[in-house]
């Protein structure tokens, strides 16, 4: 796990995006294009997260997960495919991990409001927010911080089409209406056989949505308070792209610096740009002493359920489009993952594709009465 690389991964000051000055637009492209290019991440400062905001959110989330599990259920909707409200432990699973889940309970969130057709013909995906009726203030902040990494991730994503040279609001404009979330989290403590056995918190996985932001989080001890990071190996570490010297990439710690986010790839944003900006691969290690938590939280930018995923004529040589073919709607892409990812039930592929094959026979019976 390379500590060195961590500090060529380029800063970028969203200040600079829409500056109208040449010269601090260009720098912003060249730290999207050597950041999320090479590394799959960028660092972002000038984001809008207040610090002070994001603290007491996680004090507020702390408050909550320490609930009795019955309490907590009450907002876990398997129906809305988890993708509002509560996650209990060990019901996400990476797609490459082999089935283990990940080690955490979770809450959903979208802090944008959803296109009205798009939420009818995707109700699981864009269904109304849940919240825990006595506890204004989780909602308030939660809210707050979604929308402002939501701004952040806007104008990083207006970065992106200049760095390609594509018209600045490209990617912009098909987020309109999309199944954005807000996802905190709680990575669970670990007992002295697991941390033997180095079970993960988070297997690595790339992220299926467009570009996701990391505001940073926290580590506890046993008595769930705030603490300093266990261990250099525990944490957020990010894979690189690989290079001819390391065709696997390296792990990079995901920790930013003072004052920045993280910002990371996601698997539509790599379709898209016919895999010029890579998904970044990234993995969530516990530490080795037992009883240590994390708590964190993530938001994902979308691109629309109506979008095409499929390389940007710009980027349609005939490699990228072996590769990413053939062309499928996001929603459709939504729905596959989630099953996939264990969030959505099997089932739920059975409404891809047509559903009407019995319509002929139904049509021929009646010929015969």
């Amino acid at each position: 796990m390379s500590a060195a690389l961590h500090d060529e991964i380029p800063i970028l000051d969203l200040q600079d995006v829409g500056s109208g000055d040449a010269e601090r637009e260009r720098r912003a492209a060249a730290a999207i294009e050597r950041g999320l290019g090479r590394f799959g991440l960028v660092y972002v400062k000038n984001h809008g997260i207040d610090p002070a905001a994001l603290d007491a959110f996680y004090a507020e989330f702390l408050a909550l997960t320490a609930l009795p599990d019955a309490d907590k259920r009450r907002w876990a909707r398997a129906d809305l495919w988890f993708q509002r409200g509560y996650t209990p432990p060990n019901t996400e699973k990476a797609v490459v991990a082999g089935g283990q889940p990940d080690f955490k309970e979770c809450w959903f969130a979208a802090p944008i409001e959803v296109d009205p057709i798009a939420a009818e013909l995707y109700p699981e995906i864009h269904p109304p927010n849940v919240w825990p009726e006595d506890r204004p203030r989780f909602r308030t902040f939660y809210e707050a911080i979604g929308q402002a990494l939501h701004d952040a991730g806007l104008a990083l994503l207006r970065a992106c089409a200049d760095a390609l040279s594509l018209p600045r609001e490209t990617f912009v404009d098909i987020t309109r209406g999309a199944p954005h979330i807000t996802r905190a989290l709680l990575y669970l403590p670990l007992d002295a056989q697991q941390c033997e056995r180095g079970v993960l918190w988070g297997e690595e996985h790339t992220d299926f949505n467009l570009l996701t932001l990391l505001p940073g989080g926290w580590f506890l001890d046993r008595e769930r308070n705030r603490c300093p990071k266990p261990d250099e190996r525990s944490g957020l570490f990010l894979r690189t792209r690989g290079s001819e010297g390391r065709p696997g990439g390296e792990l990079v710690p995901g920790t930013a610096p003072p004052g920045c986010i993280v910002a990371q790839v996601g698997q539509q944003l790599e379709i898209l740009t016919g895999g010029r900006l890579l998904a970044t691969p990234h993995v969530i290690t516990a530490p080795k002493t037992p009883g240590y938590a994390r708590t964190s939280m993530a938001h994902f930018v979308h691109v629309h359920t109506d979008t095409r995923l499929f390389p940007l004529p710009p980027f349609q040589t005939r490699e990228a489009m072996t590769a990413y073919r053939p062309p499928v709607l996001a929603g459709t892409y939504d729905i596959k993952t989630l099953v996939d990812i264990g969030l959505a039930p099997p089932d739920a592929l059975v409404k891809l594709g047509y559903r009407h094959y019995d319509r002929l026979a139904s049509v021929r019976a009646g010929e015969d009465r």
